[in-house]
């Protein structure tokens, strides 16, 4: 059974930073496609970076610069570090994990960033 689980979630100031973690189960993480995704209430859920089985990332241009996304293959766990946040960063957070062309999706963890 696939699980991805998120957590790092939480209530930060804007300028704050977090680091949202996806750990991994019942894929085989290092040949998988890993994504992190956003929703905002009201909104469409967006990709917000993603990260090939080699490591090559890709960052939605609203957070380039100040997210940065990578992968741990020996504890197959994908990691979202977040730095200057602002409050349109606000948003449920979810891991997306594709291999061999099948997607998986976590339960979301909540990000809330006050002015």
């Amino acid at each position: 059974q696939v699980q991805l689980v998120e957590s790092g979630g939480g209530l930060v100031q804007a300028g704050g930073s977090l680091r949202l973690s996806c750990a991994a189960s019942g894929i085989i993480f290092s040949i998988s496609y890993m994504s992190w995704y956003r929703q905002a209430p009201g909104k469409q859920r967006e990709l917000v970076a993603t990260i090939s089985s080699g490591g090559s990332t890709n960052y939605a241009d609203s957070v380039k610069g100040r997210f940065t996304i990578s992968r741990d293959n020996a504890k197959n766990t994908v990691h979202l570090q977040m730095n200057s946040l602002k409050p349109e960063d606000t948003a449920v957070y979810y891991c997306y994990g594709n291999m061999l062309g099948r997607g998986y999706w976590g339960q979301g963890t909540q990000v809330t960033v006050s002015s």
